[in-house]
């Protein structure tokens, strides 16, 4: 053990082991930025201002197991960030493979280029594994919502019983936030994660001098060659066109991090519900627990809710980190001295932790148990005070509303005091001597027919497809 240990996830269990972490590692890190490098070389290639062999070359050579990642680190501490270091390690790779190919190594570049496309690399590679998780986790709350269409339970306001909802409705909620957080992600995937190429102070001009020298390109002809050197790029990396260089118009990295931090709320919506649906006094739902999942080091009757716990803790975070990310658009000049570099941790652990979220979150969807035996016990608890809604609705027309809340305020009260069944208090009632007719009240008193439109709003969430548009091919996404 000494100070250079690797971060092995030991303080952030919601992301160790599962396969966002690999993707976001320093070594993935770094084989982005090299892949941006070698893309740029054989973009350049392409418009004939580099050598197609030393494209070639430094493709080939663009490996991270060939550099060493902890010295690029400790180099980094002299240049304030990793690409100098980097750009010197690959141009000593590619001059001990093809000498004549080392002088192109990062022509025309700057340092935020290389590490920007190559974030944006990094994340075109997470989202696609985040996306999957989220529409696993969306297509096991689908299952569950369609299960549980009608089966009751009680709604809670503000920590108490309100009025009997579905946990079918329930589920197609938790659905729904999750859908909605993977539109934003596909969103940003397919538009939203542009190369960078802006040269030393976003005016590419080292790009443009050095087409010029290598490539003959004429003055007139500049313009044309920018087009096609960022179509070029664009294509090479797989991923999208900027409008202008983007060094200190932070957008991108911005409505990444707002993509996140609705993904990790998303998924804390459901996991806090499941803990409280998990306590021993509701037992309403339980986590699936295989062996030795959950235990406590102090009280071996526990089994705790460590799905749920782990998705929290990075709900309560991302949003945090998100922010800090969201306050680097405040950037001076043309390229920050400090905002651009406080970026990069912040955003890794977004990615980081959404991800660990989301993989995380697929378990808890697909292994879910439900209770509804528990759900029906604890509607009772109130002694049928939790459709005191519905009653005070149909006594309106009859005895005026006013009289009506009344009267379910002092039965309410009554009951509770007296431990005594509420049909039995408002039937004993002087002022609704008469009102119900014969068997209407048991009726009225049955949660099980005081859901709404719970199970039709189920029935018109599960309508919507993954990408947005419900069965009929008329909501949003169909309509373009």
């Amino acid at each position: 053990m000494n100070g250079c240990d690797a971060d092995t996830g030991l303080l952030s269990p919601v992301r160790a082991g599962t396969p966002v972490e690999a993707a976001t590692g320093d070594r993935a890190w770094l084989q982005a930025m090299l892949d941006a490098e070698a893309a740029l070389a054989r973009a350049q290639a392409r418009l004939g201002t580099l050598p197609a062999t030393a494209a070639t070359a430094i493709s080939c050579a663009a490996r991270a197991e060939r550099l060493d990642a902890r010295a690029l680190a400790l180099a980094a501490r002299e240049t304030a960030n990793p690409v100098v270091g980097l750009v010197q390690a690959l141009t000593a790779v590619v001059a001990a493979d093809d000498p004549a190919a080392a002088e192109y190594v990062h022509r025309g570049s700057t340092s935020q280029d290389i590490l920007d496309t190559g974030t944006m690399l990094v994340v075109a590679r997470v989202l696609p594994v985040l996306l999957a998780d989220l529409h696993r986790t969306a297509d096991a709350l689908a299952g569950l919502a369609l299960e549980h269409r009608d089966t009751p339970m009680a709604g809670r306001t503000l920590t108490l019983h309100a009025v009997p909802t579905t946990f079918g409705l329930k589920a197609a909620g938790w659905r729904q936030l999750v859908l909605e957080s993977a539109e934003r992600l596909r969103r940003i995937l397919v538009h939203g994660l542009p190369v960078a190429l802006g040269g030393a102070a976003g005016t590419l001009a080292g790009y443009l001098e050095y087409a010029k020298v290598d490539g003959g390109v004429p003055d007139h002809g500049l313009g044309d060659y920018l087009d096609r050197l960022t179509a070029a790029y664009a294509e090479e990396t797989g991923l999208a066109r900027p409008v202008l260089p983007w060094h200190a118009l932070r957008t991108p990295i911005a409505d990444l991090a707002a993509a996140l931090s609705h993904t990790a709320a998303a998924l804390g919506k459901l996991a806090v519900d499941v803990q409280v649906l998990a306590r021993t006094e509701v037992g309403e739902a339980s986590e699936p627990a295989p062996a030795g999942r959950g235990v406590s080091s102090a009280m071996p009757h526990k089994r705790n809710p460590v799905l749920a716990t782990l998705i929290r803790s990075a709900a309560l975070q991302v949003p945090v980190l998100a922010a800090g990310l969201t306050q680097c658009l405040t950037t001076e000049d043309e390229r920050s001295g400090g905002a651009w570099h406080a970026e990069w941790l912040l955003l890794r652990e977004c990615l980081r932790l959404a991800g660990g979220a989301a993989h995380t979150a697929v378990e808890l969807a697909e292994g879910l148990t439900v209770r509804p035996e528990r759900m029906r016990a604890n509607l009772d608890l109130t002694g049928s005070q939790i459709v005191t809604e519905r009653i005070a609705a149909v006594l309106a027309p009859r005895i005026g509303r006013t009289t009506a809340r009344q009267c379910l305020t002092r039965a309410s009260v009554l009951a509770d005091r007296e431990g005594r069944p509420l049909a039995e208090i408002l039937t004993g009632l002087p002022e609704l001597k008469g009102v119900f007719a014969d068997g209407e009240l048991v009726g009225l008193l049955d949660p099980n027919g005081c859901t709404g439109a719970a199970g039709l709003l189920v029935d018109r969430a599960l309508a919507r497809r993954p990408d947005g548009a419900d069965s009929t091919g008329t909501g949003p996404a169909a309509q373009g």
